[in-house]
């Protein structure tokens, strides 16, 4: 899928009444799956000359499993072995559409000389002992943002996967689009001459909807998830944004509760940043948004960019047509999501574009650096 089910196919409010949680979720995950990229690995495996990569899954409780499930039951070339949740039935649940079998014990996968990579979806507070684990026992990992709960946590996760030489992923599916792969070629090329500011926006209304009411609440309680609404959706934009322009020097942000749906959960925040290089960001995210139609500008001496309702408006005197009055439409085509190219390299295919564990443990810092800043209502460096 080009983007996981939960905010990628993000619907638009501006006339009809949102979806249910549930619908969402439903006609998000059919509407990903339609255009899955299922590697050089399957067609392999078609002909009989490719064993196929075994997994495990590690965890079931976050909002893209469904998702993830559907996607990998979907490969020929990739072999579930088992599924393992602390919540025995949630793991039950999605066991048989895997054609797995449910595991007592973690240890037990991590014992498993089949298994070569694991899935991990659990809630965010046990990744750190399931990513040490896995690490240790040399299970190639694709772990679901965000990375840990602190940035000590995530960077002692990350030296761990490093250290082992593992390879590594997390759900950054942003960087597969290509508006996006589009602008990290420009900003690389100079093209926007010197850059001035940029801002990111990843917005719905997942709190007027009440989609974390019930099965997903957990990712509603920052003791577990460790972020609220501004964090969760945040990340997304925050990893474009440093993806574009590098390191953020120190922060500012607002980050509050609105209807208290969820208790003293946030659910709207703005933020103010400076990156290393002088460029100013901003970054908007939350969970009250009836809309959310300019995801991203990128403004520089010599070109501006502007991704609207999914659609790149570009200008730039040097670039023949580029005047910003229709959308941009010579752009590179679309990436693997990003667990298709985990389960890719895995397989042994060259030049997927994963997202490192550094890279991970860094948007768990300045996100980390956003909630204190909000809280102190001061600039802070992130770790």
């Amino acid at each position: 899928m080009p983007s996981h089910p939960y905010k990628d196919q993000e619907p638009s409010f501006p006339e009809k009444a949102p979806l249910s949680r549930r619908d969402f979720i439903k006609t998000a995950t059919a509407a990903a799956l339609t255009t899955v990229v299922v590697g050089e690995g399957a067609t392999a495996l078609a002909q009989g000359t490719a064993k196929p990569v075994t997994l495990a899954f590690v965890g079931c409780a976050h909002i893209h499993t469904p998702g993830y499930v559907s996607l990998i039951s979907k490969r020929p070339d990739v072999r579930v072995k088992c599924v393992w949740d602390h919540d025995r039935a949630r793991a039950a649940r999605y066991a048989p559409e895997l054609h797995a079998r449910v595991a007592a014990d973690p240890d037990e996968i991590w014992a498993d000389h089949d298994v070569a990579a694991v899935v991990v979806l659990s809630e965010t507070n046990r990744h750190r002992d399931l990513v040490l684990a896995a690490a240790k026992a040399g299970k190639h990992m694709f772990v679901e943002k965000p990375l840990g709960i602190t940035s000590r946590e995530s960077g002692e996760m990350a030296a761990a996967i490093e250290k082992a030489g593992l390879l590594f992923t997390t759900g950054y599916f942003m960087r597969t689009q290509p508006h996006h792969l589009f602008l990290k070629e420009q900003v690389g090329k100079g093209v926007f001459g010197r850059i001035t500011r940029a801002r990111g926006s990843n917005c719905h209304s997942g709190s007027l909807g009440g989609w974390f009411d019930t099965e997903w609440r957990w990712m509603a309680d920052p003791k577990i998830a460790g972020v609220g609404a501004f964090g969760d959706l945040g990340t997304h934009s925050l990893d474009i944004l440093m993806w574009l322009l590098g390191d953020v020097a120190s922060i500012t942000a607002d980050i509050k509760p609105v209807t208290h749906r969820y208790g003293d959960c946030d659910e709207t925040g703005e933020a103010l940043f400076e990156f290393k290089n002088g460029v100013i960001g901003t970054l908007a995210a939350g969970w009250v948004d009836v809309d959310n139609p300019v995801s991203l500008i990128v403004s520089g001496t010599e070109a501006h960019a502007a991704v609207v309702r999914d659609k790149l408006y570009f200008t730039c005197q040097k670039v023949a047509g580029a005047d910003g009055r229709t959308s941009w439409l010579d752009l590179p085509a679309a990436l693997p999501e990003p667990l298709n190219q985990f389960v890719d390299a895995v397989a042994g295919k060259k030049g997927m574009a994963l997202v490192t564990p550094r890279e991970a443990a860094a948007r768990v810092s300045v996100m980390e650096a956003a909630y204190k800043a909000a809280r102190d209502r001061a600039w802070v460096e992130p770790a």
